[in-house]
Parts: C-alpha cells; sequence; structure tokens
C-alpha cells in the first residue's frame, strides 16, 4: 500500500485530453468486479476501523472517524452500490478521497494496485439500468484480461444523493 501512497505525490498527466492523455487509478475490489479510480482523489489509504454511528444517516453512510483531528464521513461503497451482504476483515480498506477540499472516506473489499491507462484503453459506459448509474462513471479501463469500472467519484460524492461534497465547478 506504500506505493499507493507515494503514488500520490507524483506528478500525474491530464486525464481525458486528447491523444496519448493517460489516467492513473487505484484499483480496488466491491464483490466480484474490479473498480478504479483517479489516483489524483486518493489522499491515503487505511484499514477499516470501527466507525462513530450517526443518527438517521442513510445506511451506506456508515459512520464518521477522526482523522487527524478532521472528521471523516464514511461510505460503505458495498453498500451504496447495493453490492450485497459487507463484510469486514483484514483485507477491507478505507479509500480515504480528498473533493474539492473535502475528506471523505470510502470502504471497499480490497485494494488491488495503481495501473495507468491510456486514452486507448478506456471505452464508454454503456447505458445498462445498472445500479451505478452510468453518470457517475467515466468508462470502462480494459487492461489485458482485465476490465475495471471507471468511477467519476468527483461527481459521485457531489451528487445530491450523496451530498457530501459541494458541487464542484465544471
Amino acid at each position: 500500500m506504500a506505493e499507493i501512497a507515494a503514488g500520490t505525490a507524483r506528478a500525474q498527466a491530464p486525464q481525458h485530453q486528447g491523444a496519448g492523455a493517460r489516467l492513473e487509478v487505484v484499483t480496488f475490489k466491491l464483490g466480484e468486479e474490479e473498480y478504479g479510480i483517479d489516483i489524483q482523489k486518493v489522499q491515503e489509504l487505511r484499514g477499516y476501523d470501527a466507525v462513530t454511528r450517526i443518527a438517521n444517516a442513510p445506511e451506506y453512510i456508515k459512520g464518521v472517524v477522526n482523522l487527524r483531528g478532521i472528521i471523516v464521513p464514511i461510505i460503505d461503497m458495498r453498500i451504496k452500490f447495493r453490492l450485497g451482504e459487507p463484510t469486514y476483515d483484514q483485507f477491507t480498506v478505507v479509500i480515504v478521497l480528498n473533493i474539492g477540499g473535502r475528506v471523505v472516506g470510502m470502504v471497499v473489499d480490497s485494494v488491488s494496485d495503481v495501473i495507468t491507462l491510456t486514452a486507448e484503453q478506456i471505452k464508454p459506459a454503456p447505458e445498462m439500468g445498472s445500479v451505478l448509474d452510468a453518470d457517475y462513471l467515466i468508462g470502462l479501463g480494459t487492461l489485458e484480461e482485465r476490465m475495471l469500472i471507471l468511477v467519476d467519484i468527483d461527481r459521485l460524492m457531489s451528487s445530491e444523493e450523496m451530498g457530501l461534497v459541494e458541487k464542484i465547478a465544471a
């Protein structure tokens, strides 16, 4: 995991712009599916710890933790995407995100690695009426035999439904 944390400090290439654009993503698993998010949004990775529940919060908001003096809401992505009952074990990871200056934690089953995708490896997401609205997808990343669901984490976390991050000016 240290290599992922170190990766956040490296200079990043612009994403989605022109030929030769590259997108560096942190890959993680939820159930059997593999997802990817822009590494520039990742602040750090942590093991899953107990959280303080918040009354009347949606089920997918597990609660909050105090991260070095910052109160961070923790979202369980398996519950959010309705992917079955979450289990918490030694592989469960909290990906701490920094989106528009707001720190949010997202619980995933495990973190795999960091990969760089070229524009040619990113295909548009099909409209399938899936649990994960295509509005929150960048597309599908293809890497040899792997297929990654690329999540537009800015859009997802700033959606009205989530309400965790102020809308980011386009």
